[in-house]
Order: structure tokens, then sequence, then C-alpha cells
């Protein structure tokens, strides 16, 4: 049966990752107040149910025929709504897109503890059956075998937004096989990390296909998907068999109402927590790993973590205390030649 060995939700309340900023459920109940019909905040910022629900398309049919189902009223809202939040990250200067930013330097020393934190300790555990936020110590993980991307779309998310979507896909793909030197590709059908990009109605059915993709999955990784709260932009879960320190499959799922900058910002965290950087740590800068909304891109400190996890010389199943001095003379190789 696999095992969910990583969870990496971008919890965001209000467009900013859930701790990631004093006072973002605020900004998020003030921004739900401007929604109309369905789609609304519970007082604990869970989402309120369909008042009118939609009949939903059959499980795996997920509009890959070319034919674009109208959106439902919910997911109009939840247009509005995250394209409210989108407009106020950027205006609060958030969501940058620069990769190398002068105004963010960081050293070997920094370079290190952030990956330690990000790499070797997980954001969320399994208790009871519910994911809870919770920092805990954990080991290496990454992929042993090829990672093949495939891309599926709800069948009302709109023709020219697969299109640009597959484009960010595939040639962010590129990006991580070249960070991390581990084999990357986009693949039409048969892949070992699956790509969702879906509206309201269609995330909340997804259960059976989710069971498809990745037959024994458990029920707290398909409930934390289909019951995504509206303060959860995207979420991605990484499999290992058993206990296994590598993983064998991953679903990403990412809310097709997002506006361009939220939804380029999603892939590019969930595909590269998915490659096995788990965690979000607060003090990395410059990067998308630290739950701030500052970044919306892999910056060139992101990809230098990626090529540190991936680096021969450390080992799936690694405790910080194993991996700590390999990550330190790594590091410093990198920076001497970024130097």
């Amino acid at each position: 049966m696999p095992h969910a060995a990583c969870i990496a939700p971008a919890m965001r309340r209000g467009g900013i990752a859930l701790g990631r900023l004093t006072g973002a459920f605020a900004l998020c109940a003030a921004l739900a107040g401007c929604l109309a019909g369905p789609f609304a905040l519970g007082p604990n910022g869970s989402a309120a149910p369909a008042a009118t629900p939609r009949p939903t398309p059959a499980p795996g049919d997920l509009g890959e025929n070319g034919l674009v189902m109208p959106p439902s009223p919910e997911s109009q809202a939840v247009r509005a709504y995250y394209t409210q939040v989108a407009q106020t990250l950027e205006g609060q200067g958030l969501l940058r897109q620069d990769v190398a930013p002068r105004d963010a330097p960081f050293g070997t020393r920094q370079l290190v503890d952030n990956f330690i934190h990000v790499a070797l300790y997980d954001e969320y555990s399994n208790r009871g059956g519910t994911f809870v936020a919770a920092q805990t110590a954990s080991r290496l993980r990454r992929w042993e075998v090829p990672v093949r991307m495939s891309v599926e779309f709800g069948p009302s998310v709109p023709m020219a937004q697969r299109r640009a979507d597959r484009a960010a896909i595939s040639a962010y793909a590129g990006k991580l096989a070249r960070a991390s030197r581990h084999p990357v590709q986009v693949t039409p059908t048969g892949g070992n990390f699956n790509i969702l990009v879906l509206n309201e109605d269609e995330r909340r059915a997804a259960g059976p296909r989710l069971q498809q993709l990745v037959p024994g999955i458990d029920r707290a990784s398909l409930q934390a998907i289909t019951d995504l709260a509206p303060t959860t932009f995207c979420v991605v879960f990484a499999f290992s068999e058993g206990a296994a320190p590598n993983y064998s499959r991953a679903v990403a799922v990412i809310r097709g109402e997002h506006p361009d900058p939220l939804r380029l910002s999603c892939i590019h965290e969930e595909l590269a927590q998915g490659m096995g950087l788990a965690n979000d740590y607060p003090r990395a800068r410059p990067s998308i790993f630290n739950d701030d909304e500052e970044f919306a891109l892999l910056t060139r400190h992101d990809e230098l973590l990626l090529q540190i996890l991936y680096d021969p010389r450390l080992r799936p199943g690694m405790t910080e205390a194993e991996a700590r001095p390999i990550v330190e003379q790594i590091a410093a190789e990198l920076m001497g030649a970024d130097s």
C-alpha cells in the first residue's frame, strides 16, 4: 500500500500560506465578504457547501475530449475571490518573479540551514487520520526512478488556460531536471507524477480518479484533497511504498480558478515540493519554500537546494545527523562555483 511520505500543501490565508503573514486570516475573511453566491468562508475558514450542487462529470473524465463545460456559479465565485487575492498580493509587492534578487543575498551557512529545514523536516503529520501542522524531524526523501509528469484538466477549465498550463509545466519540468540532474519530463499518459488542474466541483468529485491514480490511497490524503479549504491554494502528495524513503508516485492538485500569477506560483511550488523539498521554513530567502509569498517562481537558491537533494553523495533515508556534513561539503562547492 502506498504511504503518503510527503504532504506539501500551499495553505494560504487570503493568499498567504498558513502562518506566512500575521493577520492573514482577516484579509481572507475580508475578501470572502466580497463574494456572492454559494462560495463563502465559514467562521473557521472552511468552505460552505454549494447551495445548488451541479451534476459532476464521470470519474476519470477530466475534459481531455476537448469539450469545455461551463463553470458552475460557485466556481465563478471562487475565481473572483482568488483574482482579488492575487491583486492584493501583487499590490503588497509579493509574487515576485525575479529568480536571483540582489536584495536577498545568501551564503553557504544559510544554504545549508535552509536545506536541512526544507528537506529533512515535515510541515504536516497524520494524526488520527487527519493532517495537522506540526514541524517534525524526518529523513531525506527523493525520487530514485525517472519522474514522468502527466497533466489532466477538469472539463470546465478553458482550453486557452489548458494550453498555457501545459506549456508552463513542460518548461518547468525541464528546469527541475536541469537543477536536480535527475530525469524529469512530461508525458501524455501513464505518468507517476500526476498534476490535476480542477475547478471547485471537479476537485470535490475527484475521489474516484485519485483512487485510480494511487491505488490504496489513504483516507486522510483523499479527504485533504476533496475537502480542500479556500485557504489552501494547492497541494501535493508524494507517496512511497511502505516505509521506503524514495518516492514512487505523486499527485499535485491546483485550483483551476486561480489567475495566471497564482496558478504559476502553485505549479512552481508544488512540483518542486513533490521532488522532495517538502517543508516550508520561514527563514529561507530568496525562496518559494518559506510561506511568505514574496517569490512566486523557483529561485536560484531553490535550484541549489534541488541540486543538493539529488547529489549522489546523499542517500534516501538519511537523518539530519548523517546528511549534514555531506550537505555542508556540497553547499561549499556550489557556493564556490557561484562566486
